[in-house]
C-alpha cells in the first residue's frame, strides 16, 4: 500500500506556487503550434471538479475560482434521469433541454473566469447542447464578456432506435430486444477527442451532450499534452484523474468512512493537477474544510468501476488494479501506475422508456413488535387493494414491495423483531395508475382501524404521489456508424474518432493478489470498519462495493475472511445473483460486484437504495476474526 513517504510531487505543493510561476506553466497557445509545443513542454495543468450533479452548490465553483489557482474548472451534471427530465423539456420547447446550472454558475462568475483566463468544460449541454451555448452566448453579451463557446453534437440518437429495433440491436446486458414503445432518450457516450477538438479551435467554454464523466479531463489533457490516440497509459492516467474530480468533494472527504476526522462546513473542492507524464497529484485550496489523504482518494478511485482491469471508456480501456496513491504532503496526493489497452469499437447507449406508474408511500408505527405490525397493516391494506382489483377486471399490480426501514432492514446482523419503531416503506408499480389510487384509498383507515401506534409525519406528510416510471435501457452501437461534430460559431467541424476497437482481454487476468492468509493466534472479532475503507455504488441493476486495508498487513487477513461467497451470503436478502470479487493490489483493495441487487436499479426501482449507496456501509458491518495483537478489539468507533 502506498503511504506517507520521501516521495515528493513535481514543484512544490499548490498552496505554495504563485500564480506567476502557475502562468508560466500554462503554454496557452492555440492549434497545432499550441499542441506541438504542449508535447515537449514540462509544465503542469490544474483542473478543478466543481459539480457532482445538476443543482449541486454553487459554492464549489466560487471556491475553485477565487482560491484553486486553477487553469480549467470541469462540471458533471448528467444522469441517466437527468437526461429524462431534459429530454421532456426538449420537447416541450425546442430552446430547453439543458443543465440551467451552468447559467448560474457562469453569471456568477463571469468576469473572474475572464479575467483569470480559467477555461471550462463541462457536460452541461444535456439533450441540447447548442442551445446551451447560445444560452451562454446570449449570457456572455449582456455581461459584455467576450467568450468563445463551442459545443459537442452527435450523441442524441432518439430518433435512430425504430432503426435498431428492425436490425434486432438488444439490451448490452439482459439480451432484451428494442420494445416498440416511444424512447423518451438514447444517448450514446461520447469520449475525449471531440472536447480536445473544441479547445483547440480556442474555446474559452466547451459544453457536451451525454460523454463519459472522465472525458472532460481526459479531452483538457490530450489538447495541453498533445497526448495521441494510441497513448493508452497516458489516456488511463487522464482517466483515472477525471474518474477521481467528476464527483467533486467525493474525493475530499465527501462520503469518506471516517468522517469524524474532519469538518463539512467550507468542504474543499478537489483539483487535480495534471503532468505531461499522465502522473497528478490531487489536493484541495488551502484552509478549506474536508480531507485529502489516502483513504479519501482511494474510495473514490474504486466507486462503481466494475471490473478495475477493464473500466471502459470510449477512448481507452483502462486498468487501475496497479494504480498507487501517495501522501507526499497536507492534504496533497500523488497517483501513479495505471495503464490502458485499446477501447472497443463500439460506444454504449444510454436510453430511457416509459416503464408504468410508480408510488411510494410511507407510514411511522411505533410500540411492541412494531415491524410485524407494519407488515401487516401493508399486507390488509393490500390483499384488500387486490380484490377490489378483481372485482374490476383489472391486472395484478406489476410489483410491490414492503420495508421495515429502522427495524435492521439493511443490517444483516440485526433481528427486526427488536424495533420499536419503524418507517413502513411501501413501493407499488401498476400500469394503470388507478390501482395505486386504490391502495392509497383502502390505506387511510390503518391509523383508526389497523395497530396502535400507526401514525403520520405531521405538516404535509408524505404524499405517496403516483408517477410515471422511467427504466435504463442500454445498448451497444458501433463508432463507424456515429458523426461526433464540434460546432464553434457559425461552423460545425467533424470530429475524426478511432473506430478499430482492439481491446483484448481484462488486466484483472495478470493480476497477481496478495495471498490469503488465515488469522493466527489469540483471535478476536471486530467489524470490518475497524480494518477497512469502504465505497458503494451502482451501475444498473448492480452493486459495486470496495474494501481498502487500513494497513499492507491487513490484507491477505482479509483477503481469507471476506471472501465473494461470503459477501453473498452476507448480502441474501438483497443480492439475487452472483457476486465476484477482483483485486487491486496497488491500493490494498478488493472489489465486489453485486449482481441482480438493485431491484433493477435506478430511477425504476421500488427499493429503498436504488444506487447502492448502503452497500459499503452495510459491509463494514460484518464481524471477522482477527489476531488480538493488532490491537483493534478496544478501538472506539468514533476515533478510528
Amino acid at each position: 500500500l502506498a503511504r506517507p513517504g520521501p516521495v515528493q510531487p513535481p514543484g512544490r505543493p499548490p498552496e505554495l506556487r504563485s500564480a506567476g510561476q502557475r502562468e508560466r506553466g500554462r503554454g496557452r497557445g492555440r492549434g497545432r503550434q499550441s499542441e506541438a509545443m504542449a508535447a515537449s513542454a514540462a509544465k503542469t495543468v490544474r483542473i478543478g471538479g466543481y459539480s457532482a450533479m445538476w443543482g449541486d452548490i454553487p459554492m464549489a465553483s466560487a471556491q475553485l475560482i477565487r482560491e484553486g489557482n486553477c487553469d480549467y474548472l470541469i462540471g458533471d451534471y448528467l444522469a441517466e434521469m437527468t437526461m429524462a427530465i431534459l429530454a421532456k423539456q426538449r420537447k416541450k420547447d425546442p430552446r430547453l433541454g439543458f443543465a440551467t446550472g451552468l447559467l448560474q454558475m457562469l453569471n456568477d462568475n463571469i468576469k473572474a473566469i475572464k479575467e483569470k483566463k480559467i477555461k471550462v468544460v463541462c457536460n452541461a449541454g444535456g439533450m441540447n447542447p447548442t442551445g446551451c451555448r447560445d444560452a451562454l452566448l446570449m449570457l456572455c453579451a449582456k455581461a459584455k464578456v467576450d467568450l468563445k463557446i463551442g459545443a459537442v453534437v452527435g450523441d442524441d440518437i432518439t430518433e435512430r432506435i425504430p432503426e435498431l429495433r428492425k436490425e434486432g440491436v438488444r439490451e448490452m446486458f439482459t439480451g432484451e430486444a428494442i420494445p416498440d414503445v416511444e424512447f423518451t432518450s438514447a444517448n450514446a457516450y461520447f469520449g475525449a477527442k471531440p472536447i480536445a477538438a473544441a479547445l483547440a479551435e480556442g474555446c474559452d467554454i466547451v459544453v457536451t451532450g451525454r460523454c463519459v464523466d472522465s472525458a472532460l479531463v481526459l479531452g483538457i489533457c490530450m489538447h495541453e499534452f498533445g497526448w495521441r490516440d494510441d497513448q493508452y497509459d497516458l489516456l488511463c492516467m487522464g482517466t483515472c484523474a477525471g474518474h477521481l474530480i467528476e464527483c467533486s468533494a467525493q474525493c475530499t472527504g465527501g462520503l469518506f468512512t471516517d468522517y469524524q476526522a474532519e469538518k463539512w462546513d467550507n468542504m474543499g473542492y478537489p483539483i487535480a493537477e495534471m503532468s505531461p507524464d499522465g502522473s497528478f497529484t490531487i489536493s484541495k485550496p488551502a484552509g478549506t474544510d474536508g480531507i485529502v489523504s489516502f483513504g479519501s482518494v482511494a474510495e473514490q478511485l474504486v466507486y462503481e468501476i466494475q471490473d478495475p482491469g477493464a473500466y471502459q471508456c470510449p477512448d481507452v480501456a483502462c486498468d487501475f488494479t496497479g494504480v498507487k496513491i501517495e501522501e507526499v504532503g497536507p492534504n496533497l496526493v500523488r497517483v501513479t501506475g495505471g495503464r490502458g489497452q485499446p477501447p472497443t469499437d463500439s460506444y454504449k447507449v444510454c436510453c430511457t422508456i416509459p416503464d408504468n406508474f410508480a408510488a411510494i408511500s410511507m407510514m411511522l408505527i411505533v410500540g411492541h413488535d412494531a415491524a410485524a405490525k407494519a407488515r401487516r397493516t401493508y399486507e390488509t391494506v393490500l390483499g384488500r387493494t387486490r380484490k377490489i382489483l378483481q372485482s374490476m377486471k383489472m391486472d395484478d399490480f406489476e410489483e410491490t414491495r414492503f420495508e421495515a426501514l429502522g427495524a435492521s432492514h439493511f443490517d444483516p446482523n440485526g433481528d427486526e423483531r427488536t424495533a420499536t419503531e419503524v418507517v413502513a416503506k411501501i413501493g407499488l408499480k401498476h400500469k394503470d395508475k388507478r390501482a395505486i389510487g386504490l391502495f392509497h384509498r383502502e390505506s387511510v383507515c390503518a391509523g383508526v382501524s389497523f395497530a396502535q401506534g400507526t401514525t403520520g409525519f405531521g405538516g404535509t406528510g408524505v404524499s405517496g404521489k403516483t408517477s410515471e416510471v422511467l427504466r435504463v435501457f442500454s445498448l451497444l452501437i458501433p463508432k463507424s456508424r456515429l458523426t461526433c461534430e464540434v460546432v464553434v460559431g457559425d461552423a460545425r467541424l467533424p470530429v475524426a474518432v478511432p473506430t478499430q476497437g482492439g481491446y483484448a482481454a481484462s488486466g484483472s487476468e495478470r493480476v497477481v493478489a496478495v495471498p490469503a492468509q488465515a488469522p493466527t493466534g489469540d483471535l478476536e472479532r471486530v467489524p470490518l470498519l475497524r480494518l477497512c475503507y469502504a465505497r458503494s455504488g451502482d451501475k444498473g441493476n448492480l452493486a459495486n462495493v470496495a474494501l481498502i486495508a487500513r494497513k499492507p498487513e491487513y490484507l491477505p487477513v482479509l483477503r481469507h475472511v471476506v471472501t465473494a461467497e461470503r459477501v453473498k451470503e452476507y448480502f441474501a436478502k438483497r443480492v439475487n445473483g452472483d457476486v465476484v470479487r477482483y483485486d487491486m493490489p496497488g491500493i490494498g483493495g478488493m472489489n465486489f460486484i453485486c449482481q441482480d441487487a438493485l431491484g433493477g436499479g435506478g430511477m425504476s426501482t421500488l427499493h429503498s437504495d436504488p444506487l447502492a449507496k448502503t452497500f459499503g456501509q452495510v459491509l463494514l458491518l460484518m464481524q471477522v476474526d482477527v489476531p488480538k495483537s493488532w490491537g483493534l478489539g478496544q478501538s472506539p468507533s468514533s476515533k478510528l
